[in-house]
This record gives structure tokens, C-alpha cells and sequence, in this order.
């Protein structure tokens, strides 16, 4: 039987982050699809022009409908929106039998806020706990914990901080730092590095949509935590470097790398 992954996330109509992304990466790592949109968003390569969260009600019965009939082997989350969100879908989290991977998606990449600031402690305190993994970049991480990220010895004060905090692993993403994007995991006993030599684009759009999601679709397929981390780090790598050229402004990585 084909495996299958769920995103519980955001629309992107410009198709570059996202459930789009999501969608498009789980196609391309071969298991099946299925998106619960939690908000819907006005934007493209060069700004986000609106943000409007669903009803609480309305997403649960999007995930109901989903794990009534096509259960996933394995799910993510990005966008949330705002904090009775976040707490609907943590609650849901509880009977999940799959392991959740939790992309705390915060701003756009244009700057847009996409996690209302009073959703981050429902996200800290009530999603988190839910998470096989947590996929924050520095920005986030730095948030998620109340200390600075902004190099290696911070990136694992924060993973350490967020394992305590009740996520069985925490990937911090060092996307942001100068030189190579090196990424730490943690998982509570164990340490690895993820290295890839920086790539000079503006065409990053989604680049954390697409990593989480091609880690949830590894996990889907049975791969171990370690493995699955380092072959999406392999395809984001790759997804940047031949991206595409889309749009005026920051374009869309390349999701069929």
C-alpha cells in the first residue's frame, strides 16, 4: 500500500510554501498527498497581502474527514495563525497514532506574521509536547525558547531547550547564520549535524515548507529520524541550487529536485 502524509497548513496561491509546497514534495519523495488548510493567504514572490485563519471547527472536520478514511503514516504542521488553532489541532494531536512533525511557522518570508504572538504559548505549551519533531529556524527557535540563537552553541542550547520542553527531537535550522547552512538535531540522547554549502539566490521561498514536508513524507515511508532529516537535507539542497527563476521577488525553490 502506498504510504500517505497530511499538511496542516496554510495556502500559498503563488504555490511556492505551504500545502502547495507540501503537496508537491510528498509527490516527489512518492507517497500520497492530502492537505487540512488552516488558513488562506493573498500573495506571490514579491509580499503577502492578507491573511485569513479558518474556523477552528472548520479545520478539525477537514482532519476528521481525513483520518476517517485515508489515515497518513505520517503529518506535519506549518502555518497555525493564531492560538485557538494551535490548540485545536494539538488536542487532535493527542489520539494521533503517527509520528507530527511541527514546522512553528511564524512569519512569511516577506516578514508577514503568520503565528499571532498570542499563539506562541499555545504552541509552546500545548503542540509542542505533540511533536516527534520540531523543525524551528533561528528566529523561531529564539522565540519558542526566550534565549538568543544566533550561532552553533545557541542552536543547541535551543534544541535541548525544546526536547525539555517536550518534543521527542528538535531540528534547529541554521539557514540564517553566514557561511554553510548547518542544521542540528537532537533527539534527546543524541546529537547530529547537517552541512550543505550556502547557495547565493534570493530564491528561498518555502525552503521550510519543503524540508519539513520532506522529512514527514521520509518518516511516512519508515525511514529512521536521522536518515529522514539527512535526505530532505539533501533535497532542499538541491531544490534551492536549481530552482527555477520564478517571480520578481523571492521565487520559488525547485520542488521536483
Amino acid at each position: 500500500m502506498k504510504p500517505a502524509a497530511l499538511t496542516i497548513a496554510g495556502s500559498d496561491p503563488s504555490g511556492g510554501a505551504g500545502i502547495q509546497a507540501d503537496l508537491k514534495t510528498f509527490h516527489q519523495f512518492g507517497v500520497y498527498g492530502e492537505a487540512v488548510i488552516t488558513l488562506l493567504t493573498v500573495q506571490n514572490t514579491v509580499g503577502v497581502q492578507r491573511v485569513e485563519c479558518l474556523p477552528p471547527d472548520l479545520v478539525l472536520a477537514q482532519l476528521e474527514a481525513v483520518l476517517d478514511d485515508i489515515p497518513p503514516q505520517a503529518a506535519k504542521t506549518g502555518a497555525l495563525g493564531n492560538a485557538a488553532l494551535a490548540r485545536a489541532i494539538a488536542e487532535a494531536a493527542e489520539g494521533f497514532d503517527f509520528p507530527l512533525v511541527v514546522d512553528p511557522v511564524m512569519i512569511s518570508k516577506h516578514g508577514a506574521p503568520l503565528l499571532r504572538d498570542d499563539a506562541r504559548e499555545a504552541v509552546r505549551t500545548a503542540l509542542l509536547p505533540r511533536a516527534a519533531l520540531i523543525t524551528p529556524n533561528l528566529p523561531e527557535a529564539s522565540a519558542l525558547c526566550d534565549l538568543p540563537v544566533n550561532d552553533l552553541a545557541g542552536m543547541r542550547a535551543a534544541a535541548e531547550r525544546l526536547v525539555a520542553m517536550g518534543a521527542r527531537a528538535a531540528l534547529v535550522k541554521g539557514g540564517h547564520l553566514a557561511g554553510d547552512a548547518v542544521d542540528v538535531l537532537f533527539d534527546g540522547s543524541r546529537w547530529r549535524e547537517y552541512s550543505a554549502p550556502r547557495v547565493a539566490t534570493r530564491h528561498t521561498h518555502g525552503t521550510g515548507c519543503a524540508y519539513s514536508a520532506a522529512i514527514t513524507a521520509e518518516l511516512a515511508r519508515g525511514v529512521a529520524l536521522e536518515e529522514a532529516v539527512a535526505g530532505a537535507k539533501a533535497y532542499i539542497t538541491r531544490a534551492i541550487q536549481t530552482n527555477p527563476g520564478l517571480g520578481r521577488g523571492a521565487g520559488p525553490v525547485n520542488h521536483h529536485a
